[in-house]
């Protein structure tokens, strides 16, 4: 059974180039091209294709838009994005509105294909470019996200953590870190009053699920 594709592209030049590579494939068929977002989303509901090939910039309504829309009325259908921007703010709201792939139009033609089977599979598909840019946000994401441990917690308060899950005393822990006992017991309390957490027994789970220990003791 061959992957039915939709087209959406306001340049006809764009769209019978892709017809070109696409039917060079005999499981892969074009069954209907829309010259701008609104005929793709009537297009979607009526042909109900495996796969939509989908340009951001369009008039009438954007591929962004036009993504959302496909994506809440049909979730089996997959949208790929092949478009000329690669802003991280425009790859974002993309991946944001459903889209499952993102190529570039000046990647190479067996990508688009690649990226056709990869969907269809329910994998996702990001042209290396693009794939830099959605990785570089995430480590991004990770160091600024107020669920980070290292955003809440002093690197000593990390410390103390680890040596609490660990089923260290104070005296222990304060021996380790050369400072008094009294010492240990502030840090503990303000991690404490810092994760709203009230027990030994809570931290150790906390640090154990943010990878702060291993220890389960």
């Amino acid at each position: 059974m061959s992957i039915k594709i939709l087209l959406a592209d306001d340049h006809r030049i764009m769209r019978y180039g892709l017809c070109s590579l696409i039917s060079n494939n005999s499981d892969m068929e074009v069954i209907a091209e829309a010259e701008n977002g609104r005929v793709a989303v009537k297009l979607a509901r009526e042909m109900s294709p495996d796969v939509v090939i989908m340009d951001i910039e369009m008039p009438d309504l954007n591929g962004i838009e036009a993504t959302r829309q496909i994506v809440t009325d049909s979730p089996d259908i997959k949208v790929i994005v092949l478009s000329m921007h690669s802003d991280r703010q425009v790859v974002a709201e993309m991946l944001k509105a459903g889209a499952k792939a993102y190529l570039l139009k000046d990647s190479d033609p067996d990508e688009l294909v690649k990226a056709i089977q990869a969907v269809v599979a329910n994998k996702t598909y990001l042209s290396p470019d693009i794939a830099d840019i959605v990785a570089k946000d995430y480590v991004d994401y990770l160091l600024t996200s107020e669920c980070s441990v290292s955003s809440i917690l002093t690197p000593r308060e990390c410390e103390v953590l680890q040596l609490i899950a660990e089923g260290k005393t104070t005296k222990q822990i304060a021996a380790r870190l050369c400072v008094s006992a009294h010492t240990i017991e502030t840090h503990r309390q303000r991690i404490m009053d810092k994760l709203d957490i009230h027990t030994v027994a809570e931290l150790t789970k906390y640090a154990i699920r943010h990878k702060i220990t291993t220890s389960k003791t």
